[in-house]
């Protein structure tokens, strides 16, 4: 069998710890230094890409949908929004790390057949929660695959984007009939409380980490119901 070779290297920031990019053969491979270990691997993406079909499949023939990835990752995610939506989407993308950008730009780019350079996307080098403070109700659809789950274990800052005011955040940031998908590596049912609390109608779905095979993981779908118009009186 073939070492692995160790492409790069990247900080998070606030002592998050140290990413590791490998790679062996055709296989890649994204690893937190300590216990964590392996966090990706290029290998195993079906609950990735599945985020997006859960989170995207009101859109399908939405003109000018506007889609929010939270977290680059391998590029799975962001390719599955780019197939999920019409021609003339936006698809913003929003990664902590700029040095994962720039592997999915180079060596990775090919895993997920460079959905970067794809003109409907566009890049955000910073906290995804700067994007969703806003609470203009500008996205359709807003994608989160920044950690394990509703606990910030890889960088603790992600804690805010499960709390109740960030649940209130983005679910301020969607447009009537939006959806919120967020990966997770198992169920939170104090999560899908936080959710509902909010004004979401929640579904939790469970997708595999290969197609019919492998580990067993968790997609929480919550959706921003469009308010009803007030009837007419008589």
């Amino acid at each position: 069998m073939k070492p692995w070779i160790e492409l790069g290297t990247a900080q998070i920031p606030n002592d998050g710890g140290v990413l590791t990019l490998r790679q062996r053969d055709q296989e890649f491979s994204i690893s937190l230094s300590g216990p964590r270990g392996e966090l990706m691997n290029s290998r195993r993406f079906n609950s990735e890409q599945q985020l997006s079909v859960l989170g995207c499949a009101h859109l399908k023939n939405r003109d000018n949908a506007r889609v929010l990835v939270g977290g680059m990752g391998m590029g799975y995610t962001l390719a599955a929004a780019l197939e999920a939506v019409s021609s003339n989407a936006e698809v913003m993308v929003a990664d902590l790390i700029p040095e994962v950008v720039e592997w999915n730009r180079g060596p990775l780019g090919d895993c997920a057949g460079r959905p970067l350079d794809d003109v409907r996307v566009s890049v955000h080098i910073g906290d995804v929660a700067e994007l969703l403070t806003k609470g203009d109700a500008r996205y359709d659809a807003v994608l989160l695959d920044v950690d394990n789950g509703p606990e910030g274990l890889t960088h603790s800052d992600n804690n805010w984007l499960y709390s109740v005011e960030g649940t209130s955040s983005i679910f301020s940031s969607l447009a009537p009939g939006g959806v919120l998908a967020v990966w997770s590596a198992g169920p939170d049912s104090m999560y899908v409380g936080r959710l509902k609390k909010a004004g979401f109608q929640v579904k939790v779905e469970t997708v595999r980490e290969r197609p019919g095979k492998g580990a067993r993981h968790t997609i929480f779908v919550a959706k921003k119901m469009a308010a009803r118009r007030a009837r007419k009186s008589r």
